[in-house]
């Protein structure tokens, strides 16, 4: 999952950045509104985290503007504890969840689990497609109940599509979800086949009903694996 940190203090930035990369999230930040927004315009995230007190702007006008955007990208409030009214003001302007400072990265993590959870309609750890089973806090992959062992990106990877069923995803979007918006600076995409093609492979050789399908001129789906 990638996940955007808006917030102004560094020391609290870098002890939640750290953290999330330790539980394999891709993780991008941002100190200020005029670099939120930015960010925002060009990206997608599966979780915001808005500190609400930016140097240069409201943070819930930024909520308000993702809101009007019109996007997917679930949204944590994190704001000083006395914020009783920005806290109100923050869900009824359609924020997600509303985390008080000073807080433990434990619940933020599982904060953050539970509303990308939600979006997905699910109550669980747990995703199933075919006979695969994501278990997302111990970043597993199991096929017909068999554990299969995926390097980090591969895992990232196979989430990012199960996510998303039936869509068609492009390299560079697949690119910028997985590893992050500094990808802008690669000269080609060629790694994203790789990886692709070494997740198929391993998908394949455990039996699974499901794998990456090229789709010529588009990207990548996951889809059934075609009978022979």
């Amino acid at each position: 999952m990638k996940i955007l940190i808006i917030e102004d203090d560094s020391s609290l930035r870098e002890i939640i950045e750290r953290g999330l990369l330790s539980e394999g999230y891709v993780v991008e930040t941002a100190s200020c509104y005029a670099e939120a927004n930015d960010k925002i315009a060009g990206y997608s995230y599966d979780c915001i985290l808005l500190d609400i007190m930016l140097p240069d702007g409201n943070g819930l006008r930024l909520l308000e503007h993702i809101k009007s955007l019109k996007k997917s990208d679930h949204v944590i409030i994190i704001s000083a504890r006395d914020s009783l009214d920005d806290k109100v003001t923050g869900l009824d302007l359609g924020a997600d969840d509303y985390i008080a400072k000073p807080f433990y990265m434990a619940e933020l993590s599982a904060r953050i689990k539970s509303v990308v959870r939600r979006g997905a309609g699910s109550i669980s750890n747990r995703m199933t497609a075919g006979n695969m089973t994501l278990d997302l806090t111990a970043r597993s992959v199991e096929v017909d109940g068999k554990p299969l062992t995926l390097l980090k990106k591969e895992y990232d990877i196979l989430l990012y599509f199960m996510q998303r069923p039936g869509h068609i995803v492009d390299k560079a979007m697949l690119a910028e979800s997985v590893w992050g918006d500094h990808i802008d600076t690669a000269d080609n995409f060629d790694f994203v086949y790789a990886q692709v093609k070494n997740l198929r492979k391993r998908l394949d050789a455990a039996g699974a009903s499901l794998t990456i399908k090229a789709v010529y001129g588009f990207g990548y789906k996951l889809a059934e694996v075609e009978k022979q």
